[in-house]
């Protein structure tokens, strides 16, 4: 996951400004719709935006989904077709925007974070969505389409998406969003899991450390992009807008509780990968602990054996003197100093057992 993954026109663009993209994805861009009523439904993928306008006079709800890497264009055709405002059609084709809700005369912006995993790291994917009296426009720029879930409900109408109008419809959007969170948690919680069982089994590397870091770096960024959409939730429910139906606020409330319940398993994760920090230090410094023990038990041990090799290095031998040593001419004296030396060391670890140092 970037650090800064904004798109952004230079210093004193006007606003408004639509600029494709210097780098273009060659992933499929794809226009689907979906035109509904609880007794008719209508699935097809268009060639172009024009193609939207037969049902723009409908009393059906119609959803519209752009796939993949918008072209400058189509976003212009289908701002003209809905009478989108410029700076939202800004929003949606510079990516990395902040989650938000904005008013425009008769229609509705909202700006999403979605996480997505792609081999094993977490990427954060904006899903930009605009809400009408009868019509919703959602569009997404990642290579993976998301919403076939909710596609799969429309078609064999499951639950209560195909009786009610456009603002339930943008709440199982933002649903849909805001649970593939758990998922990427739930990977999270494996993650931590299997990293605490390597610290605990002392068998931590540097290795291990790296994932600890990567482990909070993504949820650290994890975190800072999905904060916001608690905000979201939270003026969906509130402020009044005039296109969300007062029967629609319930499920936005809901869907408000999964976005703290993601945010403080996010936090916990956050607190535990930083413990396992604490975890990894500890293990390290206890097997540092226990190396250092055995050097000194070693060091301990050939003190006085150097200190008796010393002793007889110095070879001091007078026939007459009666400070000589006389060891030095015993027919046995070598094998009994090794055999002192021996007595020390078996005294030293028998003492060492009893005062449980080893």
């Amino acid at each position: 996951m970037d650090y800064f993954d904004k798109t952004y026109h230079p210093p004193g663009t006007p606003p408004g400004t639509l600029t494709q993209d210097e780098n273009p994805s060659t992933e499929e861009f794809k226009i689907r719709l979906i035109d509904f009523t609880s007794s008719h439904f209508t699935e097809k993928e268009l060639a172009t935006p024009d193609e939207c306008l037969p049902y723009l006079d409908s009393e059906s709800v119609t959803w519209i989904h752009l796939q993949g890497p918008i072209q400058v264009n189509d976003i212009k055709n289908i701002g003209d077709i809905f009478a989108l405002h410029p700076l939202a059609l800004e929003d949606t084709l510079n990516k990395g925007q902040r989650p938000k809700v904005q008013e425009y005369d008769d229609l509705l912006f909202v700006i999403m974070s979605m996480p997505i995993e792609y081999d094993k790291t977490v990427a954060i994917e904006q899903v930009s969505i605009f809400l009408g009296e009868n019509y919703v426009i959602s569009f997404h720029a990642g290579s993976n389409d998301p919403f076939d879930p909710l596609r799969n409900r429309l078609r064999k109408k499951k639950g209560r998406i195909r009786q009610l109008k456009s603002d339930y419809l943008l709440y199982c959007i933002l649903d849909l969003i805001i649970d593939q969170g758990y998922p990427i948690l739930e990977g999270f919680g494996e993650e931590i899991e299997t990293i605490e069982e390597e610290l605990l089994k002392s068998s931590s590397k540097p290795a291990t450390l790296a994932k600890i870091h990567r482990l909070r770096r993504e949820l650290l960024l994890l975190r800072r992009n999905l904060w916001p959409q608690r905000e979201v939730l939270n003026n969906l429910e509130r402020d009044g807008y005039t296109l969300i139906q007062d029967g629609t606020l319930v499920y936005l409330r809901d869907c408000y509780d999964h976005t703290i319940q993601i945010l403080e398993i996010i936090e916990n994760y956050r607190e535990m990968a930083t413990s396992l920090i604490d975890i990894y230090l500890s293990t390290v410094s206890h097997r540092l602990n226990e190396i250092m023990r055995v050097l000194t038990m070693i060091a301990t041990i050939f003190i006085p054996l150097t200190f008796v090799v010393g002793l007889y290095g110095m070879n001091f031998s007078h026939p007459d003197s009666p400070w000589a040593m006389p060891e030095l001419h015993s027919y046995y004296g070598y094998p009994a100093v090794l055999g002192l030396m021996i007595m020390i060391v078996v005294g030293m670890l028998f003492y060492f057992k009893r005062k449980k140092w080893l």
